[in-house]
C-alpha cells in the first residue's frame, strides 16, 4: 500500500482513479478546486477513510504552497497529474482572431501547472527510494497523430506538456524519481463526449494497472491505457 495524490479528482478520469486506489487500500490525497461542491468524491471519502479530500487550484501557486504545506514531507509514492483544460475551439472564434487568454490558460491548466506540481512535491516523492511522477497527456499531443484543424490549444498544450515531462524526467532521475505520460483513451467524459470509446472506469482501471509496472529504468515513457507504447 502506499499514498497517491491526484489532481482533478472531482469527475471523470480523476474521480475513477480515486475510487481505483481506494478499492486497493492506498491512501488518496484527491485534489480539486471546490471540494465543498466535489459530492462524489466526498461520498468516496466518506466511505473510505484513506482518501483525504484537500482542495487545489492548480494554476494558484498559493494554492499549491497552502496544500504543500499541509502534506509537509508525507511520502508521496504516485503523483497523478490528471487536471486538465479543453481549450477553446479555433472554428469557434470569428475569422482572423485569436483567444489569446483562453490559450494562455489553456497552458497554464495543461502545461505550466503539472511541471509546478511536481517541483512543488519534489521532496515527498524522494523519500523513501523515490515515487513516480505520471501525468495524464493525450495522443492528441502527438506530432505522430493526425487531428482536425479546430483544438489548436489542446494539442499544443499537450505537445508542450510532453516535451516538458520528458526533460523532467532526466532532471528527476537524480532522486530516483520516475516520469511517465500517458494517454488515457478518448473517455466518455464532459470533453470526450457519450460516444467515446471508453468508460472513465476502464479508462481508470486500465491507467492503475500500467502505472503499476512502470519505473525509473523505462523513464520517461509514453503509454496508452491499456499498456500499449505511443509515438511521441
Amino acid at each position: 500500500m502506499g499514498t497517491v495524490l491526484i489532481t482533478g479528482a472531482n469527475r471523470g478520469i480523476g474521480l475513477e482513479l480515486v475510487r481505483c486506489y481506494a478499492s486497493l487500500g492506498d491512501t488518496v490525497v484527491a485534489c480539486c478546486r471546490a471540494p465543498e461542491s466535489a459530492h462524489e468524491l466526498n461520498e468516496i471519502a466518506a466511505a473510505h477513510t484513506s482518501v483525504r479530500v484537500e482542495q487545489l487550484k492548480v494554476t494558484e501557486p498559493a494554492s499549491l504552497a497552502g496544500l504543500k504545506s499541509r502534506l509537509g514531507e508525507q511520502t508521496i509514492d504516485i503523483l497523478l497529474n490528471n487536471a486538465g483544460a479543453p481549450g477553446p475551439f479555433l472554428d469557434k472564434e470569428p475569422q482572423g482572431a485569436l483567444d489569446f487568454e483562453a490559450w494562455h490558460d489553456t497552458f497554464a491548466v495543461n502545461t505550466l501547472a503539472p511541471l509546478h506540481v511536481l517541483r512543488q512535491l519534489r521532496s515527498n516523492l524522494a523519500r523513501d527510494g523515490g515515487g513516480k511522477a505520471i501525468t495524464v497527456s493525450s495522443q492528441m499531443g502527438a506530432i505522430s497523430f493526425e487531428m482536425p484543424n479546430t483544438m489548436y490549444a489542446y494539442c499544443a498544450s499537450k505537445a508542450a506538456l510532453n516535451k516538458v515531462m520528458h526533460m523532467a524526467a532526466d532532471d528527476f532521475r537524480t532522486d530516483s524519481i520516475a516520469v511517465h505520460l500517458l494517454h488515457p483513451g478518448w473517455v466518455q467524459t464532459d470533453m470526450g463526449g457519450a460516444n467515446a470509446d471508453i468508460t472513465a472506469a476502464q479508462s481508470a482501471a486500465g491507467i492503475v494497472k500500467v502505472i503499476a509496472g512502470l519505473g525509473l529504468d523505462d523513464a520517461p515513457s509514453f503509454m496508452t491505457w491499456n499498456g500499449e507504447p505511443h509515438a511521441w
